[in-house]
């Protein structure tokens, strides 16, 4: 992926070159684990860390969009926004995992040595330092620095794996653990170190735009009621393939999901170079959407020609039983992500221009259809009808969004660049 001089390329491309960067290695730390620890303490640790990302993700209420949003335009306020949304984040994150450690005896006694003062603690701040992490990833994009995302994400990758064998050496039951915890603090100390002492101080410098701060609160909640629906498409369908086809055909559907799920990745990172152009320059929304579309587009699809020919080879790493069973799937993904393009333009465009009603509706019904039609398609097709599912809800959606664009592409009345 070439990095072009054109800042909103450019950024979306070292975006997305950080995102393939994290899921590499975030697959060798497991592998690694594996190997190093017993199957027990690989699988408590997972369902810990599961639920660690959970409940950041929801308590961080999507404030990494609404930094990627306003901080391009703050101004002088850049410090104290950013600051803002980690401190509301991190407090609602902990009240979550706190929340989460009490329900522990009855929703997971698998779970309860986390009830120790010490360890308990550590899950706490572990999950409010989560939240902070996922959001210095938008602060970064927002102030036009993604190659520092790229850096911390290889940063926070590599002392985790330095600490897991490090673990492994001690024989430390809680060395997978304390490697994530470990690697979070560096992450979180080297990062915020850059991106407070020397990117803010240039943003704010070089600010040529100050945007009224008026409605922020009803953009971030209509944003956040939004994103909630996206996220429970993405995370729903795994649960619904486990219950109704079992642990082996939800083994099948969630590597072809790990892997088609990178596709639409490429399509968000973009988006988030999009809104911090179109809110650096409003006046040309229309224009940089127009180019990230061809862009993603041209990009893409060369990605998924790849993917739906080679489906059975990239499946096969894991072995020959995911392969057999997963390749139509994986295709249907792929092929997916092609009217995920303008569903995700179409969301990004509507959080640009500060009017959401085409975002939270979007992100609504993507939600409803595909889980609808994945619960009406498993029993009939098996995991394939997941994949169908997708495939059918992107070309649902994209299809009104093409007819009417004139609707939801627009600039945004009375600004200019």
């Amino acid at each position: 992926m070439l990095l072009s001089k054109d800042p909103l390329l450019r950024n979306g491309h070292l975006l997305a070159v950080s995102s393939l960067a994290s899921a590499g290695l975030g697959a060798v730390f497991w592998v690694l684990a594996t190997r190093w620890y017993d199957d027990e303490i690989v699988g408590v640790s997972y369902s810990v860390l599961s639920m660690m990302l959970l409940l950041a993700g929801v308590g961080q209420l999507n404030l990494n969009d609404f930094l990627v949003r306003f901080v391009p335009s703050a101004g002088h306020h850049t410090r104290r926004l950013i600051l803002t949304c980690y401190a509301v984040s991190a407090g609602v994150s902990a009240v979550a995992a706190f929340g989460f450690l009490l329900l522990v005896p009855m929703v997971a006694p698998e779970l309860d040595f986390l009830l120790t003062p010490v360890i308990g603690a550590c899950f706490v701040a572990t999950t409010a330092g989560y939240a902070v992490f996922v959001m210095q990833d938008g602060a970064l994009t927002a102030v036009r620095r993604p190659g520092w995302v790229v850096a911390e994400n290889l940063l926070f990758a590599c002392v985790k794996i330095g600490l897991l064998g490090l673990g492994a050496v001690l024989a430390l039951r809680s060395g997978i653990l304390s490697s994530w915890a470990g690697a979070l603090a560096v992450s979180l100390l080297v990062t915020n170190f850059v991106l407070l002492r020397r990117a803010v101080p240039q943003h704010v410098r070089g600010s040529t735009v100050a945007e009224r701060p008026k409605g922020v609160l009803g953009y971030a909640s209509a944003d956040y009621f939004g994103s909630l629906f996206r996220m429970a498409a993405y995370t729903l369908v795994p649960l619904i393939v486990l219950d109704q086809l079992g642990a082996e055909q939800s083994a099948y559907f969630s590597l072809a999901w790990i892997v088609g799920y990178v596709l639409y990745l490429v399509a968000r990172n973009l988006g988030s170079s999009l809104v911090v152009e179109a809110a650096r320059s409003p006046g040309r929304l229309v224009e940089h959407a127009l180019k990230v579309l061809r862009h993603t587009t041209l990009l893409l699809g060369s990605a998924v020609l790849l993917v739906v020919a080679l489906a059975p080879q990239i499946l096969s790493l894991f072995g020959a039983e995911y392969a057999e069973h997963g390749t139509t799937l994986l295709r249907l993904l792929a092929l997916s992500s092609l009217p995920n393009i303008l569903v995700s333009i179409a969301i990004d465009s509507s959080r640009a221009r500060r009017r959401l009603r085409w975002a939270v509706g979007l992100q609504v019904a993507m939600c409803v259809l595909v889980l609808g039609l994945t619960r009406l398609l498993l029993p009939v097709m098996g995991i394939t009808g997941a994949g169908v599912a997708w495939l059918a809800t992107m070309c649902l959606l994209a299809a009104p969004l093409l007819i009417w664009r004139t609707r939801w592409l627009t600039a945004v009345p009375g600004r200019s660049s």
